[in-house]
């Protein structure tokens, strides 16, 4: 896959996940299979582009972001399920995310500053 069509696969993606997890309240019967799309498509997505360095942390964090996709078509079930428990789930997976995007880029800028110097 192109770079740029991942962007927006993830955007889209991202955007139905949250639109879907919002009107899950309003108890209409679609919103689990929106849901399960999307969070597979992410998924997928996260799952697709392994880290090919050397570099511990970074590995670390990518086994960190594959848990956290995997955690999102967990949280389906339990959607479909009528489990409140899907809620956790998606949080822990949000919460695991946010943690790799800002120590992932913490640790790239590190990473090439190390390799600019020597």
């Amino acid at each position: 896959m192109s770079r740029r069509f991942k962007d927006y696969l993830f955007g889209m993606c991202g955007i139905l996940l949250l639109f879907s997890a919002i009107f899950y309240i309003a108890g209409w019967k679609f919103i689990p299979y929106i849901y399960t799309v999307s969070g597979v498509g992410l998924a997928v997505i996260f799952l697709a582009s392994p880290y090919k360095g050397d570099n511990f942390r970074l590995k670390r964090l990518n086994i960190q972001q594959a848990i956290a996709a995997l955690l999102l078509p967990i949280s389906s079930y339990w959607m479909f399920k009528n489990r409140n428990e899907w809620i956790i789930c998606l949080l822990i997976s949000a919460i695991l995310q946010l943690y790799v995007i800002f120590v992932r880029e913490y640790e790239e800028k590190k990473e090439k500053k190390n390799k600019e110097e020597g």
